[in-house]
């Protein structure tokens, strides 16, 4: 098996480590944590039990993978997990917490990038191609998209989901839904405007676009979707909207 482990490392006998795998100096691998192939673990990185992440993952200085849940009715000895896909890059000081409930999972998808000090609570749920920047922090049982960007300082409230392909302006405090597809900022939150940019770059645009912006004009107006174009985005949609919101949905102004 190739591994580079730089001896000042500890690194579990129970832990599953994959080929090609490089793990810094003063890193710590704890026992019940498995990592995939061509993964790097850098220096004083701290990875805990019941972690689990795929290929190709990348974690940088003082991460810290799979501690306690921040959850005062929390009992250590509970077996729950952190799991992880593959190709995501944890900057310097990043940290995500393993769920609340027995044999529940935080899940982290695949292809992210989480930015210095941001932090992904118990229960979590992130999607593939998603960016934190900077200090964003999202509270327990918070669902992120595929897709998504969260700009510097954003923090998010338990329970809220941030639909796929949104945008969230750095600094905005998230207390109620975030629709899919669109731009939300402000003090208080609001959605601006169809995140344009992120769809072109995406492929979303054309007639689907198009449909999506109908769609929001309708939806700000309390008016029924049924009419539309039936297109894939139309109908990713209509089931996130269909889905019981336990925190409701921020207010809209003009949208594009």
């Amino acid at each position: 098996m190739t591994q580079l482990i730089h001896p000042t490392a500890y690194v579990s006998p129970d832990a599953k480590i994959g080929e090609n795998v490089k793990i810094g100096a003063f890193a710590v691998i704890e026992g019940n944590v498995e990592i995939g192939e061509n993964c790097t673990i850098q220096a004083h990185a701290v990875i805990q039990p019941f972690t689990k992440m795929g290929n190709g993952n990348v974690v940088h200085p003082n991460v810290v993978l799979g501690d306690l849940p921040q959850d005062v009715g929390f009992k250590p000895e509970t077996v729950t997990w952190l799991e992880i896909g593959d190709n995501n890059t944890f900057r310097e000081g990043f940290t995500a917490h393993r769920a609340t409930k027995e044999n529940s999972a935080t899940r982290i998808g695949s292809n992210c990038y989480f930015m210095n000090n941001s932090h992904v609570a118990h229960d979590c749920s992130v999607g593939n191609k998603t960016i934190f920047a900077n200090n964003v922090a999202i509270g327990g049982h918070v669902e992120v998209g595929n897709n998504v960007f969260m700009g510097g300082g954003v923090v998010a409230h338990q329970f809220c989901r941030i639909g796929s392909f949104a945008i969230v302006q750095g600094t905005t405090g998230l207390n109620m839904d975030v629709i899919p597809f669109t731009l939300i900022g402000g003090r208080p939150a609001k959605h601006y405007r169809l995140n344009s940019v992120g769809l072109r770059r995406n492929g979303i645009t054309g007639e689907r676009y198009d449909v999506l912006s109908k769609a929001f004009r309708l939806l700000r107006n309390k008016k029924s979707l049924d009419d539309l174009p039936e297109t894939e985005e139309l109908k990713f949609l209509k089931e996130w909207l269909a889905i019981k919101s336990k925190r409701g949905l921020h207010g809209f102004i003009e949208l594009a």
